[in-house]
């Protein structure tokens, strides 16, 4: 009779253990949920402020009211709005042409490289921060199959693979940047990749942006020029580092 009635009994409570823990994942599914939503938030602001959404201001309107002419403060808020703005989804060489535009080629490059850059290490840290145990589980799936060659390439010689992606104008720096983080790649290679990586665009871009300051014609072609470059040096690359085996 013991044992017929201990059989029947359903399945015990959880105890004050498993709770707790049930309640601790809820409070950080949460969490995340609110840093992803100001993320968003935080990205939908920037993008107005810099005219890339209907009805405002153009790039170059804001850096001529906020920026050129403005001393160490203008340089210290075209950083962090660049920064800001490559993190949102800008594109880098979009940075890269508003730098040049404000500053000149020479000043422009190194200033555009550094929130290009702080732009991929915060799209990369808030990636990981929010979503690398949900990647980890997606990569697993069919999507993620898709994504695997990629990330195992990156994975195995993060450096190379990087540098060969950001030499190519193709592709997404925002989405690279988030797979980066989420997958778990070391941060210190990555950044450097990318670091020379985008100096070949940044110059390009920079010099056409100073180009349109000062209307010089000569500074287009040169700009051009080094653009085929990039563009020819990313492809040998690929060639020779191929993302997928």
């Amino acid at each position: 009779m013991t044992g017929a009635s201990g059989s029947g009994r359903g399945p015990s409570a959880p105890g004050p253990d498993e709770a707790s823990s049930r309640t601790r994942r809820g409070l950080e599914a949460a969490a995340r949920l609110v840093v992803l939503a100001a993320g968003l938030g935080l990205a939908g602001w920037v993008i107005r402020t810099l005219g890339l959404a209907p009805g405002g201001e153009t790039g170059t309107e804001w850096v001529d009211r906020w920026i050129r002419g403005q001393g160490l403060w203008g340089e210290a808020v075209f950083i962090l709005a660049g920064a800001l703005a490559a993190a949102a989804g800008l594109p880098r060489q979009a940075v890269a042409f508003l730098g040049g535009y404000a500053f000149g080629a020479a000043v422009g490059v190194p200033l555009s490289l550094l929130a290009q850059l702080l732009g991929c290490a915060t799209s990369f840290g808030w990636a990981r921060l929010i979503g690398r145990g949900w990647a980890a589980r997606r990569l697993e799936g069919s999507f993620g199959q898709r994504l695997r060659p990629l990330h195992d390439r990156l994975a195995a010689r993060p450096f190379r693979a990087t540098l060969a992606l950001r030499l190519l104008p193709v592709g997404n720096n925002l989405l690279l940047n988030l797979l980066a983080g989420l997958s778990g790649l070391r941060l210190l290679p990555f950044l450097a990749g990318s670091a020379v990586g985008y100096l070949p665009q940044t110059l390009v871009f920079a010099l056409l942006g100073d180009g349109v300051a000062v209307d010089r014609t000569a500074q287009f072609a040169l700009g051009g020029v080094l653009f085929l470059v990039s563009i020819g040096l990313g492809v040998w690359l690929l060639r020779r580092e191929p993302l997928a085996d």
